[in-house]
């Protein structure tokens, strides 16, 4: 236990499980319009994943108008485009309907929906001048269609501007109601469904090697290691497992519970730095690169504690906190994403000075969560040891 005192705040009315989505349609809402944000590309209709909200939202008497225009990697523009026309409009209710993307940029704009200025206003970290958001935000709906961020049920965004990619959390940012249904995830690709998936693995693991985390993050922890380890290798190989994939949407969501309870560490500074710049290097792949060095550099520092996830992984007895690196080795492998190269996205490594830079000075409050302090030099040899 490595807190005394710890806590636990999350306020999302959870709803996951084959069909869920049905619920929406039942559930009370909180509001009468709704603006749904989706992703500039063409899954959310093609899949008719817009269509059974749309419809579950006027068989529940609200009314809805689409934002279709969020990038992988969301920026601020977007955020108060849509943000003005959910003013404009008069809707009382962001629904985030599809991937991390989706969902943090609704986060986003129902902030802005309900604060003057600018978004970056109110980011900590980078050019972000610390703003208190004293309007709170419009009450969210999460609907995701991949398993990897858990952000349906965490406080957390990430918005992209000028090179600054960077989170931003208050409690009116939780979502009020999550609908993690796995039946809208089987038409991700493999691939992605790699990439999210170890987003979530990441979001586990991190948190719990991090110095503040809790009794209770720590279950969420383990829980999530144990699922995503029997079960991701096996939504990747058949999309159609709903058995696997419902495994890999509880993981998801657990680890946003971890999110809620404990924090990152640095692995997702050193990412977002990355991505930043590539905004093509999905931020899955991009943790995936750069996880073996980075989990390596904190093995002779909390050895227990990667003993721990170890046991969660096979369930059986490490006596070794190797044991950790050589399993997730093998399961990157399983997934088919052990040759992930940075390279291929056009980063070269005199890009990596510039990345060291970038991550302390927009994420750099993660650093303080770590096992132990990173200096300039140990984030360089990570990023040197990844490259490939």
């Amino acid at each position: 236990m490595q807190n005394s005192i710890f806590n636990q705040f999350i306020p999302t009315k959870l709803i996951l499980g084959q069909g869920a989505i049905q619920k929406l349609g039942t559930e009370k809402l909180p509001g009468k319009k709704a603006l749904v944000v989706i992703s500039s590309g063409t899954s959310m209709r093609k899949f008719g994943y817009l269509d059974k909200v749309l419809n579950a939202l006027s068989l529940n008497g609200a009314e809805a108008i689409v934002y279709d225009k969020v990038l992988p990697n969301p920026i601020k523009e977007h955020v108060m485009e849509a943000a003005d026309i959910c003013r404009r409009e008069q809707c009382d209710f962001v629904i985030g309907l599809g991937g991390g993307s989706s969902i943090d940029s609704a986060k986003s704009i129902a902030l802005m929906a309900c604060n003057e200025g600018d978004y970056w206003d109110y980011i900590i970290g980078g050019t972000g001048k610390s703003k208190e958001a004293i309007g709170g935000a419009l009450p969210i709906i999460a609907i995701p269609t991949t398993a990897g961020t858990g952000t349906e049920i965490d406080p957390t965004t990430v918005i992209t501007h000028n090179n600054e990619k960077i989170g931003y959390a208050i409690p009116p940012l939780f979502p009020v109601l999550a609908i993690v249904d796995p039946e809208l995830m089987t038409s991700v690709p493999s691939h992605l469904t790699a990439y999210q998936g170890f987003d979530a693995f990441f979001h586990a693991a991190e948190g719990y090697i991090a110095n503040i985390s809790t009794p209770i993050s720590e279950l969420y922890s383990l829980k999530s290691i144990g699922l995503l380890y029997k079960s991701l290798p096996k939504a990747v190989a058949n999309g159609n497992d709903i058995e696997a994939r419902t495994d890999v949407a509880l993981a998801s969501t657990l680890s946003g519970m971890v999110e809620a309870t404990s924090r990152c560490t640095s692995e997702h500074s050193l990412e977002h730095a990355i991505s930043a710049f590539y905004s093509a290097l999905p931020h899955g792949a991009g943790l995936i690169a750069i996880s073996l060095a980075y989990f390596s550099s904190f093995i002779t520092d909390v050895p227990e504690r990667f003993m721990k996830m170890a046991e969660a992984m096979t369930g059986e007895k490490s006596n070794d906190p190797k044991d950790f690196i050589q399993l997730l080795a093998s399961m990157q492998k399983a997934c088919g994403v052990d040759e992930i190269k940075l390279s291929e996205y056009g980063i070269t490594e005199n890009d990596l000075p510039k990345f060291v830079k970038n991550a302390r000075e927009t994420m750099g409050r993660l650093f303080s969560f770590d096992p132990r302090p990173l200096s300039d030099e140990d984030i360089l040899a990570i990023y040197t040891d990844s490259y490939k």
